[in-house]
């Protein structure tokens, strides 16, 4: 399965956006999501399993619980991809960063010359 393809389901978006944030137990991943998209538990798990298969998640066993974690490789990968498109925002976005500067230092002499 290519790489958009697993990223193109919301649910493996949002269960990988949850992982990004540490490691989780499949319990606890499997909670948000039901909550979230009114899925049923073995739906989730389907879920993971895609990750999993396709390295966007990896899991480790801890006693009962199964927990996981972000698979870094595919990551890269879209990285990788997405390098030939980073010159349409880049500019753009540091264009941005100038002036919001320009604008603080400006406000800064602003508020220097009426103390």
């Amino acid at each position: 399965m290519h790489a958009f393809d697993v990223l193109g389901d919301p649910v493996r978006r949002r269960i990988l956006e949850l992982l990004a944030d540490g490691e989780r137990a499949a319990g606890a991943v499997t909670e948000v999501i039901r909550a979230e998209f009114g899925i049923s538990q073995p739906a989730v798990s389907q879920h993971l399993k895609v990750l999993r298969e396709n390295g966007f998640a990896v899991v480790r066993q801890d006693g009962t619980r199964r927990l996981y974690a972000v698979g870094h490789a595919p990551l890269r990968d879209i990285d990788g991809w997405l390098d030939r498109f980073r010159r349409y925002w880049t500019p753009p976005l540091d264009a941005l960063a100038t002036e919001i500067a320009r604008g603080k230092r400006a406000r800064r002499l602003t508020e220097g010359e009426g103390s």
